[in-house]
């Protein structure tokens, strides 16, 4: 279950009598005793009471993490209303929306163990689950390049009309870039225990003929759909990483495996190709996601091994969900994604964008060579100055020979 901290105090006792931290993954105590029953049964004081001084209330208390509290609550209360009726407790939220420890009230130790076990699973299935979102996420920015930048602002441009200026309109600026290509797993397919990587994805010859008259929203296109042109990126592995401990950790295993990244890489520095454009899944006429096919420059392998150290480092660690341990990774360079857009009118399930004129266009594009300098821990829904996703630590690749 989630990190979460447990206090267990008799009513009348002043003084705390036991303190347990659980940790993600971690099973029950060895035997038939889980951790309340450890601390119960490790609790001499209160047997040794004098019975006029207890009281026939149990208190527990829970640190529940602020983005988890309202899966505890559930919709309209529903949670709560469900734990508390089925177990007799009381569920008391903290007051102030920073803080974070919830307490149980109950007239037996029976009764709070069976409630926190409760939500034990509501947490464990709340962080397994979509409806806790990705918060971070490993990148390798492409934005640093100007020249990339400025082919993307003027594909863009080039596709929404003159109205689209490069300039972000306030609107733009509100809009959350937070729902990322990677966050589309359709096309993603499930690799054993086992992580393989794929940078080389086959052109896809696209004849098209169409008439390209008509505005863009009659064939699904606005800017809301298009990926930021200061936030691109290849996504290596995504992490639900919902307290400052856990972005801690991921940073400190970032940092750890440098020197092993770096000789993935053969201390050599790596560059990348960005060529035509590719559907994921479905096709040019019912595109839901339009990305760049990324190759690498050489052809060595040698990214791709890197991308196993970095994935592999994280998935041991216990910061990767166990579905994203299995997936296969396929790099490219997510340019339109339906994901992103923003409308009352948008069916998430069954949106798509006529993308065949697009195609024509760009289907064979050249966008360049690129050198990848870095390796970031990136925080989405926030961005730095530069626009890029907020950078919580980062490990440099080998850098690129400058010519004297």
């Amino acid at each position: 279950m989630p990190e979460a901290c447990y206090q267990m105090k008799q009513a009348g006792i002043k003084k705390d009598k036991a303190f347990f931290l659980l940790g993600h993954g971690q099973r029950p105590l060895a035997g038939d005793l889980d951790p309340l029953s450890s601390l119960l049964l490790a609790s001499p004081t209160i047997t040794d009471l004098d019975e006029s001084n207890v009281y026939e209330t149990y208190s527990f208390s829970i640190e529940v993490d602020v983005p988890l509290m309202r899966f505890v609550k559930g919709k309209g209360g529903s949670m709560q209303k469900k734990i508390e009726e089925d177990t007799g407790v009381k569920i008391i939220f903290p007051s102030s929306r920073e803080e974070t420890s919830v307490v149980l009230e109950g007239t037996s130790s029976e009764s709070i163990r069976k409630a926190s076990q409760m939500i034990a699973n509501v947490l464990e299935e709340a962080v397994q689950s979509r409806m806790l979102d990705y918060s971070h996420f490993i990148s390798l920015p492409l934005a640093i390049h100007p020249d990339l930048v400025h082919k993307l602002n003027y594909f863009q441009s080039s596709i929404l009309g003159a109205s689209a200026s490069n300039e972000e309109s306030d609107q733009d600026k509100r809009r959350s870039e937070g729902s990322i290509d990677e966050m589309d797993h359709d096309h993603k397919q499930a690799d054993g225990s086992s992580v393989s990587i794929n940078l080389q994805v086959q052109e896809e010859s696209v004849q098209v003929k169409m008439d390209s008259k008509g505005s863009r929203s009659d064939f699904g296109i606005d800017k809301t759909i298009f990926i930021k042109p200061k936030t691109f990126h290849l996504t290596v592995v995504m992490l639900k990483l919902w307290n400052k401990d856990r972005i801690a950790k991921a940073s400190e295993v970032l940092q750890s495996i440098s020197s092993q990244v770096n000789e993935a890489l053969e201390n050599r520095p790596i560059s990348i190709q960005l060529r035509g454009l590719t559907c994921m899944k479905g096709s040019p006429a019912k595109a839901r996601v339009v990305y760049a096919p990324v190759l690498e420059v050489g052809g060595e392998g040698r990214l791709a091994r890197a991308c196993k150290v970095i994935i592999d480092a994280f998935v041991k660690s216990g910061l990767v969900l166990e579905r994203d341990a299995r997936q296969e990774l396929k790099l490219h360079a997510t340019i339109m994604n339906v994901r992103h857009r923003k409308s009352k009118q948008r069916n998430r399930w069954n949106d798509s964008f006529d993308a065949r004129d697009i195609f024509r266009k760009y289907g064979k594009e050249e966008w360049g060579e690129y050198h990848i300098p870095e390796v970031h821990l990136s925080q989405r829904f926030k961005f730095d100055e530069s626009g890029y996703y907020h950078c919580c630590s980062s490990i440099p690749l080998p850098a690129e020979m400058r010519a004297k």
